[in-house]
């Protein structure tokens, strides 16, 4: 790929210098965006690992002590390791053959196809954990089917297997779209050269292909491996006597509430350094392979034909089915009448809709409350972030950049505990209010709206904001009439996807709420623990409306493309 750089002129050399004397009012906003981040993203982790040496009673290590000598710890550990070992290879798995498959190959409906493993990350966790359980579990609907007409006992799903079956079902599409924009990127050329100078095709990919597109596979399992070591709905839901750190780290917390918070901060700290060091390897890794296509030529797909088409076809339709099982489930469980905990299987009712909604509103009001909030709280801030990155660097803004960055390598249980170490008490005492919750999920959310803000920068030239400074506009004038407008579409695939994602939030959110504040995400949780499976569908039927309309009004009306 070739970079045509547009000639500079004298003119406009001076104008770039004059630019640079002039007082900018960027500098001010990057040192105010620097502080916030200090304050509201760095102090929390370090307060949570500085909690972990200071006990109250006791040495500063008792904490250590104790985790090192407790079996129940080192297993948690161990367990979370081994499970998120697993799920990324099953998720690496999964991605790549279905990128492989879809780039590839040209069959029926395929446009469809391909869009349809995204269905995967835009329904909560929590409710395709509560589908899986309503289908499979020991009260589900293919269980219950299978025993009372053939009289087979379905395995129970609690345990290792549920676990392996549905986290890498809901991690697996991180890859696929990595793997399947290297894929698009790849040149089919070096593949036809490789060939000609003696290689089997088989060859040819193994020593052409697959090293191009391994940094973009690697590094979307890192964030695979990441995310379940951070898991919470589904470790909590399904685990069962699997003891695994975040969950551990949530009951722990509970049972030190409102005293020494020795034991949770340690966990925490356990947390951040194995997604530290996981990181770190990654850079020693992955960051040292980069590959650059100079020339670029697509594949033209082959028809899928014979025997092995059809094997890869059915592979690649049961994979897809699975994904979006967990969504029809949903709509089904929402509309079947219940009695209590008792699901009426083939009646169906509007009784669990007009409850939640009539009764019942306030998780629903509280998601759009502080979802809106923490959505325009965030999306602000991400503008000023990514223009600061991008288009107004200075000495801060490498700084500023890594601690937006910080919170995705946090799990939501420790950004939570972090939180409300931090500010849950003392002079600030946000602990009980709805403004911890907004800030929850401010920060655990705003690498999306930076990210994606950023991605739009990149693509509008300084060129044309440097012209109308040259032309007497002011500069930040000519940033609010030239640049802002350009980043509209930006900004508003931002605002749906922090949208999307900040009314999904569950384990941050679930440490830092209070009684009568729960969203939409919290009361599915409740629900599921009283078995009251039909309101918690209900709840997680008007969830997944809520993040798929902005999708729907975005691609559809506004032809903003969100997941390419």
């Amino acid at each position: 790929m070739s970079v045509q750089t547009a000639p500079i002129t004298q003119a406009y050399s001076i104008t770039r210098e004059k630019r640079r004397r002039q007082f900018s009012p960027w500098l001010l906003l990057t040192v105010i965006a620097v502080i916030l981040a200090l304050v509201f993203v760095a102090w929390p982790i370090v307060n949570v690992l500085l909690s972990s040496f200071t006990a109250s009673e006791g040495g500063p290590l008792d904490g250590w002590k104790e985790f090192f000598a407790d079996p129940a710890y080192l297993t948690a550990v161990g367990n979370t390791l081994l499970l998120a070992a697993i799920v990324t290879v099953l998720a690496t798995t999964y991605g790549v053959f279905l990128a492989y498959f879809t780039s590839r190959f040209r069959f029926w409906a395929k446009a469809v196809i391909a869009v349809l493993p995204v269905t995967a990350i835009l329904v909560p966790e929590v409710i395709v954990t509560q589908a899986w359980l309503m289908f499979l579990g020991n009260n589900g609907f293919l269980t219950r089917l299978l025993r009372d007409t053939a009289g087979i006992e379905m395995p129970t799903l609690y345990g290792w297997r549920g676990l392996i079956l549905i986290l890498p079902l809901l991690y697996y599409t991180y890859v696929y779209l990595g793997t399947l924009a290297a894929l698009k990127g790849f040149d089919s050329q070096l593949e036809e050269a490789a060939m000609s100078l003696g290689s089997s095709p088989l060859q040819a990919r193994f020593k052409v292909m697959i090293p191009a597109i391994f940094p973009a596979v690697a590094s979307t399992s890192i964030v695979v491996f990441t995310l379940t070591l951070g898991n919470f709905a589904t470790s909590t839901i399904i685990g069962g006597d699997v003891d695994l750190l975040a969950p551990l780290t949530y009951r722990v917390f509970l049972a030190e509430t409102g005293g020494d918070p020795m034991m949770q901060s340690t966990l925490a700290t356990t947390a951040i350094a194995i997604v530290a060091l996981v990181l770190f390897l990654q850079r020693l890794t992955v960051g040292r392979k980069k590959y650059e296509m100079v020339q670029g030529r697509a594949w033209v797909p082959i028809r899928v034909r014979g025997a092995s088409g059809v094997f890869l076809s059915i592979i690649t339709a049961i994979l897809l089915i699975a994904s979006t099982l967990p969504l029809v489930m949903v709509i089904v469980i929402a509309f079947t009448a219940s009695s209590g905990p008792v699901l009426r299987w083939g009646e169906f009712s509007l009784d669990n809709l007009t409850t939640v909604l009539s009764r019942e509103p306030q998780p629903i009001l509280n998601t759009l409350t502080y979802g809106g909030l923490a959505c325009l709280i965030g999306i602000l801030v991400s503008i000023v972030v990514s223009v600061v990155i991008v288009k107004k660097k200075n000495f801060l803004t490498p700084a500023l950049d890594y601690l937006v960055m910080l919170p995705m390598a946090l799990s939501g249980t420790v950004l939570g505990i972090g939180m409300m170490s931090a500010f849950g008490a003392g002079p600030i005492g946000l602990g009980g209010t709805g403004a911890i919750i907004v800030l929850v999920f401010v920060i655990r959310r705003l690498v999306h709206g930076v990210r994606n803000s950023s991605a739009t920068l990149h693509a509008i030239p300084d060129s044309l904001e440097d012209a109308s400074v040259s032309l007497g506009v002011p500069p930040f004038k000519s940033f609010l009439k030239v640049v802002l407008p350009l980043m509209v579409p930006g900004i508003a695939a931002a605002t749906v996807l922090t949208w999307t994602t900040i009314i999904a939030e569950l384990s941050a959110s679930l440490v830092v709420y209070s009684a009568g504040r729960e969203t939409i995400t919290i009361k599915v949780f409740q629900l599921m623990g009283t078995g009251l499976n039909g309101q918690a569908a209900a709840y997680g039927l008007i969830l997944v409306v809520l993040a798929i309309v902005p999708i729907v009004i975005a691609t559809r009306v506004f032809k903003i493309r969100l997941f390419t």
